[in-house]
């Protein structure tokens, strides 16, 4: 987030230009921020490089619209937009492209235990233990605290209270949610079969 930075000196009102060529430049501006974010970009950040009277809302239609017909597209996330390629290309990045450790590499108890965090948080390891019938252990509970898809949630107040994990903004991003309530409804995870993580 840009939030804690600086007015940039740019000319966000481009009054000097034409109404066209002035909505097309604040497109490519959201554009060339989306592309050099690693992160999801917030609506007040996009605003920053913008007109006042501009609808970020508008100029992220029309920028979804303008690569339609491109191997990336423009995805709501994480309270935010991020470009990404396009699912439709995944195997050739990976025949072809560096993607360094992009890759999460989940075994399928690794996304149980992303579900019950998701859904308990803030959970305990105990918690876990109740919910899966085992300890759940230190190293895979690192493993994900590393590739930075849960953290540390809050603690309660009381002497030698147990640390809590919740889900990042990653976790989010990586299985494509804007906020966790867009995680699948449990009853319906139920009625097809999926087991859902109870407490």
């Amino acid at each position: 987030m840009a939030k804690d930075r600086p007015d940039a000196d740019i000319d966000r009102e481009l009054e000097e230009l034409p109404a066209e060529l002035r909505w097309r430049e604040w497109m490519r501006r959201i554009e060339a921020v989306l592309f050099a974010s690693a992160s999801p970009v917030p609506r007040e950040d996009l605003a920053r490089v913008v007109g006042k009277q501009a609808s970020v809302d508008l100029l992220i239609e029309d920028l979804i619209a303008d690569v339609a017909d491109r191997p990336y597209e423009v995805a709501a996330v994480a309270g935010g937009w991020m470009l990404r390629t396009r699912a439709t290309y995944a195997a050739v990045i990976r025949a072809a492209a560096d993607v360094g450790g992009q890759d999460l590499d989940l075994r399928e108890f690794d996304v149980a235990v992303l579900a019950a965090v998701a859904y308990n948080q803030p959970i305990t390891r105990d918690g876990l233990k109740d919910i899966f019938g085992k300890e759940v252990s230190r190293d895979l509970i690192g493993r994900l605290h590393a590739r930075d898809l849960i953290a540390t949630g809050p603690r309660s107040p009381r002497r030698g209270a147990p640390y809590t994990f919740v889900t990042t903004e990653k976790f989010l991003v990586a299985f494509d949610l804007q906020s966790l309530r867009d995680l699948p409804d449990r009853e319906q995870l139920d009625d097809a079969g999926v087991g859902v993580i109870d407490e």
